[in-house]
């Protein structure tokens, strides 16, 4: 029964000392770093799994953001 308590002590002031971690900002739309496609540029065949230096990309995604607003209840 005492292991039991010391433990209990110990989770406590483990978890009581743990640092602190910062939030962090999400990544503003002109912080990504997307390829783009451009005119004349090769599109290589890639045949297997091969990493891609500089792909060619045509369209990424809708990059773009909706505010979360929480209602609490009814």
């Amino acid at each position: 029964m005492e292991y039991l308590i010391y433990l209990i002590i110990v989770i406590v002031v483990a978890v009581a000392l743990q640092p602190k971690v910062p939030g962090q900002k999400p990544a503003s739309l002109n912080e990504i770093d997307v390829p783009t496609a451009e005119k004349g540029k090769p599109i290589p065949k890639v045949f297997g799994t091969w990493v891609v230096q500089s792909p060619n990309i045509v369209w990424y995604g809708a990059l773009g953001y909706n505010k979360i607003t929480a209602s609490g209840g009814k």
